[in-house]
């Protein structure tokens, strides 16, 4: 049997397509690719938190107390590690042992009616985010749930996340996903598809994180996805994140048919986080507002606990609070250079352009971006992957820009990297010596920040 093109798993009973189709049209609230559509018309950041605990009624009162507390726009149901790598039944033993041990909500495990619960909880809709390889069971689960939002691509939840799944296995598993959003669509719903540019999030070059979205929503569109947004890591330089953002319409409208409806995302700082609470709230702060400058469509949110562990539902409230003052009308008067934004996105798309090009040329898309990771042509740094060369390393120039300071085999132009090597001329060691303590350095660059 299978559930709009995916096979579906043994012991497993979801609803038919015709039910799921039903079921959700007839509820009453919003999709979140409705929501974009009218933020993005209007102007608006929508805000969303990260969120996600094993156990049920837990997970329900978590969803229940951002709402009431900080009213997002967007919930999130983050799914636990067993499930993202199709460990079903660790997953129902942790469940049944101590859910408490679980990073996240076992979906999955848990079954689609009790996903209905928790959409139904709340009148805000819900996006699974996850990092699977192999999504197609958690897929099915979550539109059987009414949950059309979700997260990834072969790419952006594979190298990042996993040793050893080749590209080719996980851009398989996400085809079958991608081809199912375009069954539903011919059925009116609209499934949103965030690609998760953000990577390792680790000093990720601006032009990596954006080849890797701009390669998963081709081969998306191409399957029949409608609506995508495509999510880039704050890298902590005002300028380049603005232009990054800025860079997401452009790249859309010149490598996207029109039937694909594209939206940029700007993930908070993902990397090291200060441990000083009032640090950490100026770092969300600090985010919330590249996201008003660079015009994103959706801000995904920190907490000022994330340098220690999950955070609570009020650390979640407080943060998103935060994010709503930089938003608000009160720190309208603050800006960024907008020449500089416009000389920075220009190279940032010329970078795009050489990494994603010869791949969009090279024929069938599956086999071309996995013969490009492994010549080393496409590469992401401090990758987990076996099948990723991780042999380009980034450095922060001295304005904080995250530069590309080693280029391994990258497919750039000599242009594109004499930018780069002049841009961090003065930024510090070359050589072996001393410049894996400036690396450091520099992904520790907001962590170890001291407040007076």
């Amino acid at each position: 049997m299978t559930f709009a093109g995916i096979p579906i798993r043994p012991g497993t009973d979801p609803p038919d397509l015709r039910s799921c189709v039903d079921y959700i049209r007839s509820a009453n609230r919003p999709t979140t690719a409705d929501l974009l559509a009218a933020a993005q018309a209007d102007g608006r950041v929508l805000i969303q938190p990260r969120c996600g605990v094993g156990d049920h009624g837990r997970m329900l009162d978590l969803l229940r107390d951002l709402r009431d507390g900080a009213a997002p726009d967007i919930l999130s149901v983050t799914v636990d590690a067993h499930t993202r790598l199709l460990r079903f039944a660790e997953a129902e033993r942790a469940l049944r042992e101590d859910p408490y041990r679980l990073n996240g909500y076992p979906l999955v495990t848990h079954g689609w009616r009790r996903g209905r619960e928790l959409a139904e909880s709340v009148d805000v809709p819900l996006e699974v985010r996850h990092g699977s390889p192999d999504p197609r069971d958690l897929f099915v689960t979550a539109i059987a749930s009414g949950i059309t939002s979700f997260e990834g691509g072969g790419i952006g939840y594979n190298l990042p996340y996993v040793k050893d799944v080749p590209l080719e296995v996980s851009l398989g598993a996400w085809a079958e996903v991608d081809r199912a959003c375009g069954v539903l669509a011919e059925h009116g719903v609209i499934v949103e598809r965030e690609l998760f540019g953000t990577l390792t999030a680790v000093l990720m070059p601006p032009s990596l994180c954006l080849a890797v979205c701009v390669l998963e929503a081709v081969a998306a569109a191409a399957q029949g996805v409608r609506c995508i947004s495509v999510a880039y890591p704050q890298g902590g330089n005002a300028v380049q994140d603005v232009a990054a953002l800025a860079s997401i319409r452009t790249l859309a409208a010149r490598y996207l048919p029109d039937t694909v409806t594209v939206y940029p995302v700007l993930h908070q700082f993902m990397g090291a986080f200060p441990g000083d609470p009032a640090l950490a709230d100026a770092l969300i702060l600090y985010g919330g507002l590249v996201a008003k400058w660079g015009a994103a469509t959706k801000v995904v949110v920190k907490t000022n606990q994330e340098a220690y562990g999950i955070p609570d539902a009020a650390a979640n409230i407080r943060g998103i609070r935060t994010t709503r003052v930089a938003l608000s009308h009160l720190l309208d008067g603050f800006g960024v250079d907008q020449a500089a934004v416009r000389e920075e996105q220009e190279w940032i798309e010329r970078e795009v352009a050489d990494l994603v090009d010869p791949v969009l040329q090279s024929g069938d898309l599956t086999t071309a971006i996995a013969a490009a990771f492994r010549s080393g042509r496409l590469d992401v740094p401090f990758s987990a992957s076996i099948h990723a060369h991780s042999a380009v390393m980034p450095r922060r120039d001295p304005t904080g820009a995250i530069r590309i300071a080693r280029p391994g085999s990258l497919a750039l132009s000599t242009e594109t990297k004499a930018r780069n090597e002049r841009l961090l001329r003065d930024a510090g060691p070359r050589g072996d010596e001393g410049f894996v303590a400036a690396v450091k350095a520099d992904i520790e660059r907001f962590s170890a920040a001291v407040g007076h």
